[in-house]
């Protein structure tokens, strides 16, 4: 499709149920108590209404709203996350020159943090795109990788594979009479650029791209011709397409054939979720209840004057006789104390999330559930944390297209608009396994392999130095053959000449 016609419904029909159903999961994602209670305030379903977001707060205080928030459901996102990207995974291309230029765009353009950010998100929202653009007021001599969320997207896919995109933003000075919309359309070879004032749900008008203030810088950080026209098309230089959609996780339970991924609360987990607050809400009224409170006769407050009622001074030492039979209920001080259900609360608790954490692809131990504190061997950490594990991998593969894409995008867009000679070639992609043994564990192995005489002292400084490149090796090995005496002797040292 291309850009949306003048007056055309926003979101488009048949996105307005996909963009419904991430606004859910954004709203979990976002661990924001009103988004939840408005969510869920306006959801039809009677079900939804009784959940502790659906019903009003227990306290009705103005202003005082005792529900709580676990942030489970952004401890999932941040998890997948982590589990992917807290180590940077080794981007490699065949020519030596060229990796040192790929290597100074990712470290310039703050890569991992860019991939942590778009797993994260994506893990949530069941998807995200990457995307390699320029700006030249930004960075004037290189490209760049940014992430759009998917719920800013309106992709297009051919037999599953991606053919063209287009990227909408609300700009600045929006309101709930006028909306200003961004469009990116991005196609092989070519990015379309248009703006539209509309309304909340139309489209409205295409508009030079000069009568706004973000649009009109773009025309100038792009090069764009500013002459007022209603939109500019850029050509890229390339054939690849600038943009990749990378799934959370295939398939799509609720959309069966499409190419569009699931987030990790599409179990679903909402109910869960909401059981969780519900247990945790009910925790904190116990402790609120709990709180000791004196009962004391009417004879033991102190009158403040006509019209300020009457206080209890705990701090008082002495009182005035008191005209009370002491025979009378209540002519004592009653200390008023319930009981607070730890227990019961905390068990019920660490048995949703743990549930919940199954149900997202992850280990218990992945959310501090297991363990129980005692230091365990990379070994036995990989085996507690396997269900984890198969989940990084499987969204690694993910990854690793739509990386490996956009790297060969961005070294392309290096040559055709900042000059540059980098050679095409394939770009590997390499996560590792994702644990890190630790150094008594691989000192152990190194012991192991040496007294089984199954791997020379050159392969076994590999192993413990990976990152070594060989020079270094073969200096380290000839210290350490030096050291042992198991260096081979210099036979002009050997036998002397006479």
């Amino acid at each position: 499709m291309a850009l949306p016609e003048n007056d055309a419904p926003w979101p488009p029909p048949e996105w307005a149920p996909v963009y419904a159903a991430m606004r859910v999961d954004d709203a979990w994602y976002s661990g924001d108590k009103r988004r939840l209670a408005q969510l869920y305030k306006v959801n039809p379903q009677p079900a939804a209404r009784r959940t502790v977001w659906g019903r009003r707060s227990i306290d009705h205080t103005p202003g005082r709203d005792r529900r709580l928030h676990v942030p489970l459901p952004g401890d999932i996102a941040a998890t997948s996350a982590d589990l992917l990207f807290a180590d940077m995974p080794a981007i490699t291309v065949d020519d030596t020159a060229t990796q040192d230029r790929l290597t100074e765009l990712l470290d310039l353009g703050r890569v991992q943090q860019v991939l942590l950010s778009a797993a994260e998100q994506a893990a949530a929202m069941s998807g995200v795109f990457l995307r390699t653009t320029w700006d030249r007021t930004v960075a004037p001599d290189r490209p760049l990788l940014t992430v759009v969320q998917p719920d800013a997207a309106i992709p297009e896919f051919t037999l599953g594979i991606l053919r063209a995109v287009t990227f909408w933003r609300e700009l600045t000075g929006s309101n709930q009479a006028t909306v200003w919309r961004h469009m990116e359309r991005h196609t092989p070879g070519e990015i379309e650029h248009a703006l539209y004032e509309g309304t909340p749900d139309n489209v409205g008008r295409r508009v030079p791209l000069t009568e706004h203030p973000d649009t009109a810088a773009l025309v100038d950080s792009l090069d764009l011709d500013g002459s007022g026209a209603t939109g500019a098309t850029v050509s890229t230089g390339i054939q690849a397409l600038t943009a990749s959609y990378v799934p959370n996780m295939l398939p799509n339970r609720l959309r069966r054939g499409s190419p569009l991924g699931r987030s990790d609360y599409a179990a679903p987990l909402y109910d869960q979720f909401a059981a969780l607050d519900e247990v945790w809400t009910s925790w904190m009224r116990d402790i609120v209840l709990a709180r000791a409170r004196l009962i004391v006769p009417r004879g033991y407050l102190r009158d403040d004057g006509p019209g300020n009622g009457a206080t209890f001074d705990e701090d008082r030492e002495i009182y005035d006789t008191l005209n009370i039979p002491p025979n009378e209920q209540g002519a004592g001080i009653t200390l008023s104390q319930f009981a607070i259900r730890v227990d019961e609360h905390q068990r019920s608790s660490e048995a949703i999330m743990r549930q919940s954490a199954q149900s997202a692809g992850y280990s218990a131990q992945s959310f501090g559930l297991d363990g129980g504190g005692q230091p365990i061997t990379a070994t036995e950490s990989e085996s507690r944390d396997q269900r984890s594990m198969v989940t990084r991998r499987k969204k690694a593969g993910y990854f690793r297209y739509g990386i490996r894409e956009q790297v060969a995008a961005m070294l392309q867009l290096d040559n055709a608009l900042f000059g540059r000679k980098n050679t095409e070639g394939p770009v590997t992609v390499d996560f590792g396994d994702g644990v890190a043994e630790s150094e008594q564990q691989t000192a152990t192995t190194l012991d192991l392999l040496k007294r089984a005489e199954s791997a020379s002292t050159q392969t076994r400084v590999k192993i413990l130095h990976p990152d070594w490149d060989d020079t270094t090796v073969k200096a380290e090995v000839a210290a350490i053959l030096a050291e042992t005496g198991a260096a081979a002797p210099d036979p002009v040292a050997s036998y002397p000449l006479p």
